[in-house]
């Protein structure tokens, strides 16, 4: 499909979507608080700042039957909204692209001649409506996606800085002279400023060293250099417009507001779209969403699917040196392992559709990457049958052995969303301190889902669940390029705002030396 920055073909219909937008806003909103009158558990340990001679549980009360109300009243403004967004949905195109002129852009790639590594970042934030986020015990979205896309444009700015030492973390501390992220009962404070000019010089060593063939770590920030980032669950607009925002002038390629709405393409009504939000800083040539169509139960309600994008990365003797990134969410209820399976059934072929349809004769295939949140790990008896999905067989998981074997130095990136604002794990350093050590894995990553077969399973047995993934796999071609894995990275500096870690990968490709060259 073209690229464009709306998802309308032409301003009156952008225009009809928005007053449809405003005439449901209001029942949205609060729908949302109503929801959100569940408190997180940082909620619950703050202290309150003034006297009420009411007890929580009492309050509560009495604002959702004002908010239920209120509710009962914008109905009929909701259901004019919703009668004019509806047929709106047939004429718009399933993503909208941002494009901001960068002069950070990379430079074209020339082959033969020396290698690149390119850096791939995939994590789900859980950027949900605010009530629905505090089933995942997060609270404040607005303020998650703000801190979010700061961590995000730090990390690009490391990139420019000179390069004689690099800070360990973010040791840059707030205002009130608390450490980057540190809480008492309550999420991270945005941080604000690089890291002072005599920070400590990381080390990076390879996590537990001697058990890995190349380097893989916990870090406590994003890489520096990240090429391109895929996000799940971008699933409330204005968190959205903040990444785009804060995101734009580091991420020259941007496609977000991804999925189908209403009754287009899939099984049951959308009310959200797909969540899934992917940046680039190396220009598109051609981005396809699909709409899984299995859907069950809440997960029906959002249009989850795959987003299939190619990227133009440099020229080889006259042809386009180019690659693949495809970015997924897969159905999450523990017990509908089928349903993953068919959506990763039905991703592999429409990754073969894709790559068929969009490809030229004598293109050189640098990558081809599969990432998101799977919703299934490697360990756990429940998963067995995604565990022996064919895409292993195709696509290449450098943090797995085999069906249900990991390799040692692996990590689950599921946390425990009940204890994400203890203080071993409240900001990106103390995470990074807490995960290194077994103890902590298994208090503050959620553990492998058991079987009644298994009774004797517990949390101990695995370094938590890895349910997202950063998949590659080599095309042959016409230049031969070889495929290193640099580094696997476990990333903490999301600490407090999401109950995923992030994952990275530093894919090296380079030319294959000829004999006698």
């Amino acid at each position: 499909m073209g690229l464009r920055p709306s998802p309308y073909s032409n301003r009156f219909l952008g225009a009809a979507d928005a007053v449809a937008r405003e005439l449901l806003y209001p029942s949205y909103w609060l729908l949302s608080q109503l929801l959100g009158l569940q408190q997180t558990t940082a909620e619950k340990r703050e202290p309150r700042r003034q006297p009420c001679p009411l007890p929580h549980a009492l309050q509560a009360l009495a604002k959702g039957l004002v908010l239920l109300l209120l509710l009962v009243f914008s109905t009929p403004l909701c259901l004019l909204g919703f009668l004019l967004w509806l047929p709106l949905q047939k004429a718009r195109r399933p993503f909208a692209y941002q494009h901001t002129p960068s002069l950070a852009s990379p430079e074209e790639w020339v082959v033969p001649g020396k290698g690149r590594a390119f850096h791939f970042v995939s994590a789900n934030v859980c950027l949900l409506p605010e009530g629905l986020a505090k089933f995942s015990n997060l609270a404040q979205t607005q303020w998650r996606a703000a801190h979010i896309a700061e961590a995000l444009v730090w990390s690009g700015r490391r990139a420019a800085l000179p390069h004689k030492r690099r800070s360990r973390g973010n040791a840059c501390s707030s205002p009130g002279g608390r450490e980057y992220g540190a809480v008492e009962s309550s999420p991270p404070r945005a941080c604000h400023g690089p890291p002072a000019a005599d920070s400590e010089v990381a080390v990076e060593v390879p996590l537990w060293e001697g058990k890995a063939a190349f380097p893989c770590e916990i870090a406590a920030s994003f890489p520096a250099d990240m090429d391109f980032l895929c996000l799940q669950e971008v699933f409330d607009q204005d968190a959205a417009a903040r990444l785009l925002r804060l995101l734009g002038p580091h991420f020259e390629h941007i496609i977000h507001n991804v999925g189908t709405y209403g009754m287009l393409g899939c099984s049951a009504l959308k009310l959200l779209n797909s969540g899934l939000f992917l940046a680039s800083r190396y220009p598109l040539l051609a981005v396809q969403y699909h709409c899984y169509p299995n859907g069950r139960g809440e997960d029906a309600f959002a249009a989850k699917g795959l987003l299939c994008v190619q990227v133009q990365l440099g020229a080889s003797k006259g042809q386009r040196i180019v690659g693949y990134l495809n970015c997924t969410h897969l159905h999450a209820p523990e017990s509908d392992a089928q349903v993953r399976c068919d959506q990763l059934t039905l991703a592999l072929r429409w990754v073969g559709l894709f790559q068929d349809s969009h490809a030229q004769p004598g293109d050189v295939v640098a990558f081809d990457v599969f990432c998101g949140d799977l919703n299934f790990d490697n360990c756990s008896p429940d998963d067995k049958l995604e565990q022996a999905h064919e895409i292993f067989g195709l696509y290449t998981d450098p943090c797995r052995i085999g069906p249900g074997q990991d390799k040692p130095w692996a990590v689950g990136t599921l946390l425990n969303c009940l204890e994400i604002y203890d203080d071993a794990v409240a900001t990106p350093e103390s995470m990074k301190r807490t995960l290194e050590h077994a103890e902590g894995r298994q208090k503050y990553l959620a553990g492998p889902i058991r079987v009644k077969e298994c009774p004797g399973l517990s949390a101990s047995d695995s370094e938590g669940r890895r349910i997202d993934y950063i998949l590659y796999r080599e095309h042959e071609g016409p230049a031969q390029l070889k495929t290193v894995v640099e580094r696997v990275s476990f990333i903490t500096q999301l600490a407090c705002c999401t109950d995923h870690m992030p994952v990275g990968l530093q894919l090296m490709v380079a030319p294959v030396a000829q004999p006698g060259a």
